[in-house]
């Protein structure tokens, strides 16, 4: 059973179409590419997984229950996200990473906070530091770091890399690499980066005004379609626009 499931979602958003019978799955432990335009859906489907926006009922499955029948909060414990720019929670780095457990009931150890830096790249000393004070690559892989602090089930990223230097980007993408690996996470990774989609991911979904074009492997869909090449390449010179979302 996938463990994200989503079957035929169409939505519009404005009176517009933004969605239109999308079908994707994710099994545990996979990282899920979804490439494709700026403003052609991907980043409205990532929300409707976790209810940031409402997908219809019977659309939107996580571990074969209907996301639109479940409380919100529970939800969102096992579906985390993480965005294109980093948030910092007032406090320090350590209470960052403390925050999401807190309120399960769930105190971390400094062990534990050693534990979530390492995996970040970053020296267990910073767990005192503010988080204000980090850089912009700190931030994302300490906001990365607090969402996995919660033991998601599925991760859910937006862009999360786009506004980073490379070995930020590396970075991110090894901490996404070693949860999916270690703790089976699913992960479904928003993209238009085509180099970054050949590398990290499984299996990868092309979203293109709202309608998936191509599934598969990754090198099915970047190199044997000389369509998609076409169609990438000229995305990625933005050349090609999407509907909003």
């Amino acid at each position: 059973m996938p463990i994200i499931d989503v079957r035929h979602l169409s939505l519009d958003r404005g009176g517009k179409p933004v969605l239109r019978d999308v079908s994707l799955h994710a099994n545990a432990g996979q990282i899920v590419g979804l490439l494709g335009p700026s403003g052609g859906g991907k980043s409205t489907l990532l929300r409707c997984i976790n209810r940031l926006l409402e997908p219809p009922p019977s659309t939107v499955f996580v571990a074969g229950q209907d996301v639109t029948a479940m409380d919100v909060i529970q939800l969102r414990r096992r579906v985390g996200m993480v965005f294109q720019q980093p948030v910092a929670f007032p406090g320090t780095v350590a209470d960052n990473l403390r925050y999401g457990p807190s309120l399960q009931g769930r105190e971390l150890s400094d062990a534990e906070i050693a534990d979530l830096l390492r995996l970040a790249d970053l020296d267990p000393s910073l767990a005192d530091q503010p988080a204000s004070d980090l850089s912009g690559g700190q931030a994302q892989r300490v906001s990365l770091a607090r969402t996995l602090a919660n033991h998601p089930q599925v991760l859910l990223l937006d862009e999360p890399t786009s506004a980073l230097d490379p070995a930020s980007r590396r970075h991110i993408g090894e901490m996404v690499q070693q949860a999916c690996a270690e703790q089976d996470v699913t992960a479904l990774w928003v993209t238009h980066d085509v180099g970054q989609a050949r590398a990290l991911a499984d299996y990868l979904y092309l979203l293109v005004d709202g309608h998936i074009l191509d599934q598969g492997i990754p090198d099915h869909v970047l190199r044997q379609h000389a369509d998609n090449q076409h169609l990438l390449q000229r995305f990625a010179a933005g050349e090609v626009e999407g509907v909003k979302g």
